[in-house]
């Protein structure tokens, strides 16, 4: 049985902690709780009847775990995974791992150093629709691409930036795209392959945040693809969708629901026996934009510490999607297409002032 302690008690550490305190996880429990706000923190172990406490190396010290997972701030992200990494236990970082490409190297080096494993949440490569698609593309099922497109229309207002003071901000958050874009930003990528430039805007349209909340993106992928990224949380009055679709001359794909959940086209020049049952089989639209990925995720966090394999998402792997979405940002800024591999250089993702 691994046992995994939380570092963070704001809103997604309540599906994290569902899945671990309610046994939804086989071989895994919830050992402790860790918040500097003694209140959620309190709320949160109560709950699940587990030790709490507002100082996580207090925690860390007093409760055996084997794995430890960062849910504070995305700015704050990789001082925890640096100040966690000695005590020797593998740490999972939600997405994204964090908000400069210096800070994220830095992460990888200190867990490299320490003999740790370091898991990114990217809980939307798990979700069955997309492995399928996975499976696909793997398969060379598509020929040649042609265009790939993420969908991310969902509602955040005014109310859901105010719950927190970090929440909109540059330093700790940035807006739509690093935060509730950044997962199908890293599908899109991990589906069509690396990136060769970006040329992006970005609004504020509906709320009061430093950050953007509607962005639109143009991509040149290195084998001659284009991709586009339409990101925003200014839909209304509810969540709209979460989708991916991919074009390729012998085939067309696309997952919706608001999740990224439910396939919604499968379509290919040559079929294979196993094509008139997927519309059927994988069409399922989950509760909330969470999604199902979760489980699975933490299913394979648990395989890959078990029996020592290679998890999906790594550090490096983690790195990928931040070092687009910097130059997202940094296109934004300059008005310009932005090649990758760059160094960022008026991109406000995790300025401090």
């Amino acid at each position: 049985m691994l046992k995994f302690s939380l570092v963070g008690c704001g809103r997604i550490a309540k599906r994290h902690a569902e899945l671990l305190g309610q046994n939804q996880i086989a071989h895994a429990q919830l050992a402790a709780v860790c918040d500097i706000n003694p209140g959620k923190a309190e709320k949160i172990g109560k709950q699940f009847d587990v030790p709490h406490f507002h100082d996580m190396h207090e925690m860390m010290k007093s409760v055996p775990c084997d794995v430890v997972v960062v849910l504070t701030e995305s700015g704050n992200h990789a001082k925890h995974v640096i100040a966690l990494a000695p005590y020797g236990r593998n740490i999972i970082v939600e997405k994204p791992m964090a908000l400069t490409l210096d800070d994220a190297d830095a992460m990888i080096r200190a867990c490299d150093k320490a003999g740790v494993r370091l898991f990114v949440v990217k809980q939307n490569r798990f979700n069955v629709p997309v492995v399928k698609l996975r499976e696909a593309l793997e398969g060379q099922r598509f020929g040649r691409l042609v265009l790939g497109t993420v969908r991310v229309r969902w509602c955040r207002t005014q109310a859901y930036y105010d719950q927190d003071p970090w929440r909109g901000t540059w330093a700790l958050d940035g807006g739509v795209l690093s935060n509730q874009a950044s997962h199908h930003v890293d599908l899109l990528e991990w589906m069509m392959g690396e990136v060769d430039s970006v040329f992006a805007k970005a609004t504020t349209a509906l709320v009061n945040i430093e950050a953007e909340d509607t962005a639109i993106v143009v991509l040149r992928f290195r084998n001659g693809a284009l991709g586009i990224i339409e990101a925003t949380t200014a839909v209304r009055p509810k969540d709209l969708e979460g989708s991916i679709s991919i074009l390729g001359e012998q085939g067309t794909v696309e997952i919706g629901g608001f999740a990224v959940n439910e396939m919604k086209v499968w379509n290919f020049a040559k079929p294979v026996d196993d094509d008139a049952q997927v519309m059927q089989k994988y069409s399922v639209n989950p509760p909330n934009v969470y999604g199902f990925g979760h489980q699975a995720y933490y299913e394979h966090v648990v395989d890959c510490i078990r029996n020592n394999k290679q998890h999906l998402v790594d550090g490096l792997e983690g790195r990928k999607s931040l070092e687009l979405i910097s130059a997202i940002y940094e296109s934004v800024e300059t008005g310009r297409e932005v090649a990758l591999r760059f160094r960022p250089q008026l991109c406000r993702l995790g300025a401090r002032s």
